[in-house]
């Protein structure tokens, strides 16, 4: 035997280096559950998460938001929605007035109502469009024409057509200003 094979039998440890177990402790480990059996902490730590995530959406924090919601594109759309009036936005309250003067006796006011109602669908409708090149246009100037990502228009008429208030993630710019 050479000088290097007696000393490479010297630091070789034998057996695994650390003593077996009792039984009794493998099993009360065992019997430990993988998951807390607190429900209320588990729950208490689920609503943190949840209230968490809540926020982050409705401040508009890219962390928080779903995949429709992401990028500098769609930021970018919705600073350019909430910065403008939107006929859509006020369809709901239209919609409930209609129903109300369908109430009313008088046939002349319930058919005109829901004329009225018709009348501002339209417009509605119009305005998404004009949002949409609008929103075209504008994405075009900033990023160029042929980086404008697919449905932006869609996802701009759609935020047009909700109410403000119910909007999330929440306006992050004031009516009238631009957006960056």
């Amino acid at each position: 035997m050479s000088e290097t094979d007696s000393t490479h039998t010297d630091d070789q440890v034998v057996g695994k280096g650390r003593p077996t177990p009792r039984r009794k402790d493998r099993e009360a480990a065992a019997r430990r559950p993988l998951v807390s059996n607190n429900r209320k902490e588990r729950k208490s730590r689920q609503r943190e998460q949840r209230d968490k995530a809540r926020d982050g959406m409705a401040r508009g924090d890219e962390r928080y938001l779903p995949l429709r919601d992401k990028g500098p594109q769609r930021k970018w759309v919705r600073d350019f929605v909430d910065s403008r009036w939107n006929f859509g936005e006020f369809l709901i309250p239209m919609m409930f007035a209609v129903i109300i003067a369908t109430f009313l006796p008088s046939m002349e006011a319930q058919v005109i109502s829901i004329m009225v109602l018709w009348a501002f669908f339209a417009l509605a409708i119009i305005d998404a469009f004009w949002l949409g090149r609008q929103v075209r246009r504008g994405l075009g100037a900033k990023y160029g024409p042929e980086n404008v990502e697919k449905g932006v228009r869609w996802y701009g008429a759609m935020r047009a057509l909700q109410m403000r208030g119910l909007r999330l993630p929440k306006a992050q710019v004031a009516r009238g200003e631009k957006p960056a």
